[in-house]
């Protein structure tokens, strides 16, 4: 698969950066972020260098497809409560307009209780 040398997911995803793992598979790795906003907050990530969504091809489609039926599932495993009583975000910042602040191709997974929160 396709790395960065200089990109600190791709150090991740290589074991030389250590990460509190929620998944991981051939294809993609799922970790806590190290400065959540949320009870429940990780990040999937594909193996694959993708710099943003806006590098997205068609031969992506597959993989991006198990990113979003794979997030539900690990939602409810870290925490976040059934729909539609409960829920979560997903959210991809892309380029530097977007908020994105690390150059791979990332979204963020957020939910779980949050005592302001109705329900």
């Amino acid at each position: 698969m396709s790395q960065d040398p200089n990109c600190i997911f791709c150090k991740i995803i290589a074991g030389q950066i250590p990460s509190r793992k929620v998944y991981e598979d051939d294809e993609i790795l799922a970790f806590h972020d190290i400065h959540p906003w949320a009870p429940v907050h990780f990040l999937m990530v594909p193996k694959l260098h993708i710099p943003s969504m806006a590098q997205l091809t068609p031969a992506h489609e597959q993989l991006m497809g198990r990113i979003m039926l794979l997030a539900p599932r690990l939602a409810l495993e870290q925490g976040c409560r059934p729909y539609p009583e409960g829920g979560f975000r997903i959210v991809a910042n892309t380029g530097a307009e977007g908020g994105q602040e690390v150059h791979h191709l990332h979204v963020h997974v957020m939910g779980g209780p949050r005592p302001w929160a109705k329900g």
